[in-house]
């Protein structure tokens, strides 16, 4: 005798960024978004492999632009964003910052299909505390690191999504060489691993938000 009845489809996550999301310096699996993807299945929460837009080096205009030529398929169950780093290391301003990560908040809830509450935006992590920045005026780049976040946090209040703030397990990383990869700057997986759990709470709330089932 057969069942009828069908499973139901994976959740489809899209993820946005920089070398934070594509996970410079680390295999594909130890990536933030893998992570969570496997998290959640741990919870019987099937999600897809996730798709990523993020190259290393982006700023918030040329995450846009990769959006732009991006052949993505909306609506998404689950749209992470976390943009910024690169502004702040090339000395670009907050108001340019803030102008266009809230162009690109509200481009991240689109692509959600209307809902904030699917969208995670991700503080930026403090890269002042790694290898990479011995010699560099450390406590420069933390405070403008947290003026940054102060922005992304503010417009993700503003737009109703859900924040994930990774700013102080990031900053772990001192005194720590296990949890940087290979380059001295970029996050290893163990830190990726981190960030996952601190974004999964955040994840099953937009999960539980919207239909049942996922969208087709």
């Amino acid at each position: 005798m057969t069942s009828s009845r069908t499973e139901p489809q994976a959740f489809r996550f899209l993820a946005l960024g920089d070398s934070y999301t594509i996970g410079e310096g680390v295999e594909a699996a130890e990536r933030w978004p893998d992570h969570l993807v496997r998290l959640l299945a741990l919870r019987g929460v099937r999600v897809a492999h996730p798709e990523i837009v993020a190259t290393t080096g982006w700023t918030t205009d040329e995450l846009q632009a990769g959006i732009d030529s991006a052949h993505l398929r909306p609506p998404y169950d689950l749209v992470s964003l976390l943009v910024g780093v690169n502004n702040q290391y090339r000395g670009r301003s907050l108001a340019e910052y803030r102008d266009q990560f809230r162009t690109l908040l509200a481009r991240a809830v689109n692509l959600a299909g209307g809902a904030p509450g699917r969208v995670l935006v991700l503080a930026i992590p403090d890269w002042g505390v790694t290898p990479f920045a011995e010699g560099r005026d450390r406590a420069r780049i933390a405070a403008e690191i947290e003026q940054f976040n102060r922005v992304n946090r503010e417009e993700a209040g503003r737009a109703a999504a859900r924040y994930v703030d990774v700013l102080p397990a990031s900053r772990l990383a001192a005194g720590a060489p296990h949890l940087s990869a290979a380059d001295g700057l970029h996050p290893a997986g163990a830190m990726y691993a981190r960030w996952a759990e601190l974004a999964l709470p955040h994840a099953l709330a937009a999960l539980g938000t919207h239909a049942i089932f996922p969208s087709s």
